[in-house]
């Protein structure tokens, strides 16, 4: 499978330790860590061109074979072996055929919607007990991989492990479409975009 993402990893680590450094003012997209914000929408206004679901490319695959891990009702499913990792690819987009003009940057965040609701520390947003290396992240579109040609995506790696204490658990893949640059204390200038959301099922595999 061939992607142009591996080598960015680095960058995007160093990007969401600043995302948790800064206030939760900041852009991209430390508010969703940070606070008990719900989703993009606390901060930033829903009027970019893309609205149109069926044009839309969001999609979680198994880095190693490529296959989607959507399920029949939309969702996704990420299975793994307690104390195993597994790494899988938050892929984003827009389709080869949408006319409308491309994302500049798109963002994403996994959020467990109970710990963000009981207010736990920016840290412990995810699954209580899986260890997770990159829940959230900001990237300029242009990403290149099988099976996506011609669409105007990004792609990066996220690499789960269920610890001891694991359980299964539902997450929300929070996800936003945008391009120019937000303006501070005005969401509906400088920047448009689109954010929608998308449920994963994380589900432990005992022997």
């Amino acid at each position: 499978m061939r992607a142009s993402v591996d080598k960015y990893i680095g960058v995007a680590v160093v990007v969401a330790a600043v995302a948790l450094a800064v206030p939760a003012s900041a852009y991209p997209p430390a508010v969703g860590i940070l606070g008990r914000s719900e989703n993009c929408l606390a901060c930033h206004v829903n009027n970019g061109p893309w609205t149109d679901e069926g044009k839309t490319l969001i999609d979680v695959l198994d880095k190693e074979t490529g296959e989607s891990l959507r399920q029949d009702d939309g969702s996704f499913l990420i299975e793994a072996k307690r104390g195993q990792a597994r790494t899988v690819l938050t892929v984003i987009g827009r389709t080869k055929d949408d006319t409308a003009p491309a994302p500049y940057r798109n963002a994403w965040i996994y959020v467990a919607p109970a710990e963000r609701d009981n207010g736990s520390p920016s840290s412990a947003k995810f699954a209580p007990s899986w260890a997770v290396n990159l829940p959230m992240a900001c990237r300029i579109v242009g990403d290149e991989m099988e099976g996506f040609e011609g669409a105007r995506i990004t792609a990066l790696p996220m690499t789960v492990r269920p610890l001891d204490g694991a359980r299964d658990a539902e997450l929300e893949l929070q996800v936003m479409l945008t391009r120019g640059e937000s303006v501070k204390g005005d969401p509906a200038k400088g920047m448009k975009g689109n954010c929608f959301e998308r449920t994963v099922l994380l589900r432990v595999m005992d022997d």
